[in-house]
């Protein structure tokens, strides 16, 4: 199970990314679960999506308050992050990343138990919902992503999804930090924002409201609406079942950085 869900190449990735645990002198209480255990849960819990006490025991990956405490943990020291911009920089240096365009793109789910990131979704009745939130290059490969209310308009993480896109090193000379052009559906339409793109010498394609079908951006936007499919795959992520967001933005952060993994590997055609 661990080899599956964590082979040697990905830990060998992640372990120097995570913070070194505290030495307990006075009350050291029971030895510390291996890191790499504790990951496997986290991983069996994102893609299964299975409540976090149902964990079996038999995988050896603690408890599931243990596996809990662990991601918020790494959470808050910015692992998951760090992991995507690491996973992004090898993919570059794969020459699997394709700057001349980005495409967002959204998707609602549905909130359990509500929290801070959600809000009514228009889409579903006014039930309690998030927002997923996507970026992705030409490739599909998944740059950043964001959680928000179900209700909050696409085009208001248009430029916090392309600013929170880190410089994507993996060769020599200068990162990559600008896109050539942004391409989106009619859910972008904002000349505010053609103008903010324009000022920053990014090209736009930006689908307008109220005309007629047929801008023939979805012959090569459907990449977003790809990976979109790829990160619902992992079955935690279809409803939100966290009352702290930054636990679900940790698994969103995760999975984004698995699919940039798997991607590397070649493991989707």
């Amino acid at each position: 199970m661990a080899r599956k869900l964590v082979d040697d190449e990905l830990w060998e990735i992640i372990q120097p990314l995570l913070p070194a645990p505290r030495r307990r002198k006075h009350h050291p209480g029971r030895k510390r679960l291996d890191d790499r255990q504790v990951l496997t849960g986290i991983l069996f819990v994102l893609q299964s999506g299975i409540p976090w006490e149902m964990l079996p025991q038999e995988m050896g990956c603690g408890s599931g308050m243990t596996c809990w405490r662990r991601l918020r943990a790494w959470q808050k020291a910015g692992v998951w992050k760090r992991l995507h911009e690491v996973l992004l920089a090898k993919l570059r240096g794969a020459e699997k990343i394709d700057f001349s365009r980005v495409i967002p793109g959204s998707a609602s789910v549905r909130a359990v138990h509500g929290g801070k990131k959600t809000g009514p979704n228009p889409t579903d009745r006014r039930k309690a919902g998030s927002k997923h939130h996507l970026l992705v290059d030409a490739q599909g490969i998944p740059l950043n992503v964001i959680l928000t209310k179900a209700n909050r308009n696409d085009v208001t993480q248009l430029m916090p999804l392309l600013d929170g896109v880190a410089p994507i090193a993996g060769k020599r000379g200068r990162p990559l930090r600008k896109p050539q052009c942004v391409q989106a559906d009619r859910g972008y339409d904002s000349n505010k924002h053609r103008q903010e793109l324009q000022r920053r010498g990014i090209r736009h394609q930006l689908a307008r409201r109220r005309t007629a079908h047929g801008s023939n951006l979805g012959k090569t936007r459907w990449v977003v609406e790809r990976t979109l499919a790829w990160l619902h795959q992992f079955r935690r992520l279809r409803v939100q079942y966290e009352r702290l967001s930054s636990m679900h933005e940790a698994f969103l952060r995760l999975a984004c950085a698995i699919i940039c993994w798997r991607v590397l590997k070649n493991s989707f055609c």
